[in-house]
């Protein structure tokens, strides 16, 4: 009964007509991967031998193996900065003195504005050609650093705004400093605000990373462009390069979001009931039996 309460149960012909959309959805889908495949079969491309053999070499797997960890620690470090940076501007922009809000402001809207790949060319240009002190790794993680840093400062301050101003008040009243508040009361809040951004943001960094090809940086963009080189198997291994992307990406967000259901969400549905005194968690059909 609870869950129809927002909206009416569809019908029989409404269930009907959805399942029939969802079955032509799966039959359009299958028809494209069976005219790709087709298409793949007709020009060659899944000649083993020729394409595919190079996946399982292990010469070749070590080095996509370590393209890989070359990627990851990019984001790695890029990530844990970013939310570093992210965290210190966007408190900034919050600041009531003028000397601090208004450089937090221009920092922030700056690097939202200029794209990841040119300040890894600019990075690349001014501090690791030649003798700079800088290498194509370092220069990719500042970029994705810069970039997704300011995109976090939005969203912190996004979520600290989103605090219920009551609460904020209250702790005033009750002789709190403002760096009281913001670290016992409005942070811990807006993590639970804050918290799909920050994952999304993850996502979009890990993903960047594959830009720094442009600057010749590691990675599993690095390693693509060396095998493509050699065997012109570019197809094959663009499907590969993804399907690893793909997998990299499904796991951390299957990781972040088993940190929220743990540590910020909700464990069970709740209703309400008059009569338990408000909120109550649902009891389930396995709950039940057990009590």
């Amino acid at each position: 009964m609870a869950g129809s309460v927002l909206f009416d149960a569809p019908g029989p012909k409404t269930v009907a007509r959805h399942r029939l959309y969802a079955l032509l959805t799966y039959l359009g889908l299958a028809g494209l991967v069976a005219l790709f495949v087709w298409r793949m079969h007709d020009r060659g491309q899944l000649d083993y031998e020729r394409y595919w053999e190079v996946f399982v070499t292990p010469a070749y797997v070590e080095v996509l193996l370590t393209g890989l960890l070359d990627t990851l620690q990019m984001a790695a470090a890029a990530i844990v900065l970013a939310v570093a940076f992210g965290l210190a501007f966007g408190v900034g922009k919050l600041s009531e003195h003028r000397w601090l809000r208004w450089p937090s402001w221009l920092v922030v809207e700056f690097f939202r504005a200029v794209p990841v790949i040119i300040l890894m060319i600019f990075l690349a240009s001014a501090f690791s050609y030649g003798d700079g002190p800088l290498s194509r790794f370092w220069c990719v993680v500042i970029a994705l650093l810069l970039y997704n840093g300011a995109v976090l400062a939005e969203v912190f301050r996004a979520g600290i705004n989103a605090v219920p101003r009551g609460q904020v008040e209250a702790a005033y009243a009750l002789g709190m400093r403002k760096s009281q508040v913001m670290a016992q009361i409005q942070l811990p809040q807006a993590v639970k605000t804050m918290l799909p951004a920050l994952i999304s943001q993850c996502v979009v960094a890990l993903k960047d990373t594959s830009l720094g090809t442009i600057i010749v940086a590691p990675g599993l963009t690095y390693v693509f462009d060396k095998i493509t080189g050699e065997f012109r198997n570019h197809v094959a291994a663009a499907l590969v390069i993804t399907a690893m992307y793909v997998t990299v990406n499904l796991l951390l967000t299957a990781l972040a979001t088993w940190v929220q259901r743990r540590y910020v969400g909700e464990k069970r549905p709740v209703a309400f009931d008059p009569g338990q005194g408000g909120v109550v968690p649902l009891t389930t059909g396995e709950d039940a039996g057990r009590s």
